[in-house]
């Protein structure tokens, strides 16, 4: 069964990729994300970023939890939005077409809604690739990757446990959580709300506890094996760069360009259909 956010080994052209290229792209491809509002362009991220899903071969249910939790929290601040700040697409847009008036100052307006629409379109321009770019790296691939463009290999160790922990922590998540069960703690959906929260904390501390002893475990090996006494380093799962990671790079780089000429096409980082 496959974990959530768990590396998987599958014959696709993005896990064939190097993790710094990925890398790369991501970070390019989410600045481009964020620099501009224009619908247009965020729509076409959104639909390259599902094609990009789907050529990964990677299975919804790897993302799915934090996905949903996402769409959530993407609810909220939608929400949050529109109470704090309702005319807030009028004078982003210039102009104001009312749809329905629900209570006091609150009037929802055609502007309003199109900005808000534009946010939330620019989560789901980077929400998959973010998700792809930790499931379909491998961890000592990428910290390998991070080390050869510059970064300390410390650091990029660092990163490598940090992922590679994921899974760990939902393994020791269910074996606590079966072992609870086992003595009579319910977690199930049959018990109330308030009731399962009130027992997770019986999993949690346990999880917690068996986290530390872990860093330590790890540490002491580290430190054993005269980790960080070097200044440099080799790499096992060292790979260099090919086609396929320049073409990903020039993709993200070209979006990123498409993003500055509709930010000085549009005057601006918000493309304006009331005009």
């Amino acid at each position: 069964m496959s974990k959530m956010l768990e590396y998987s080994n599958i014959d696709s052209p993005i896990h064939k990729l190097t993790g710094a290229a990925k890398l790369i792209a991501f970070i390019i491809w989410a600045v481009a994300s964020m620099i501009t509002y224009d619908t247009r362009l965020l729509i076409f991220m959104l639909l390259l970023s599902i094609v990009v899903f789907k050529i990964s071969k990677v299975e919804f249910k790897q993302i799915s939890f934090v996905l949903y939790f996402i769409l959530i929290f993407l609810l909220l601040n939608n929400v949050a939005i529109f109470i704090f700040s309702p005319y807030e697409g009028v004078q982003i847009y210039g102009s104001k077409t009312e749809l329905f008036k629900i209570a006091g100052p609150y009037t929802v307006t055609l502007e309003q809604l199109f900005y808000q629409f534009n946010i939330t379109i620019k989560y789901f321009s980077i929400i998959p690739m973010a998700l792809l770019f930790m499931v379909a790296t491998n961890p000592s691939e990428f910290a390998a990757s991070l080390n050869k463009i510059g970064v300390n290999y410390k650091i990029a160790y660092s990163v490598s446990i940090a992922l590679r922990y994921i899974p760990d922590v939902q393994r020791d998540y269910q074996e606590i959580s079966f072992s609870q069960q086992a003595r009579g703690i319910d977690m199930s959906k049959k018990e109330k709300l308030t009731k399962r929260i009130k027992n997770s904390a019986s999993i949690l501390m346990p999880l917690i506890f068996s986290s530390l002893e872990r860093i330590e475990t790890i540490s002491s090996a580290m430190e054993l094996r005269a980790f960080g006494k070097n200044k440099k380093r080799t790499w096992y799962n060292a790979r260099e760069f090919k086609k396929g990671d320049y073409i990903t790079i020039g993709i993200s780089v070209l979006l990123l360009v498409l993003a500055i000429i509709a930010a000085k096409a549009n005057n601006g980082r918000f493309y304006n259909p009331f005009i």
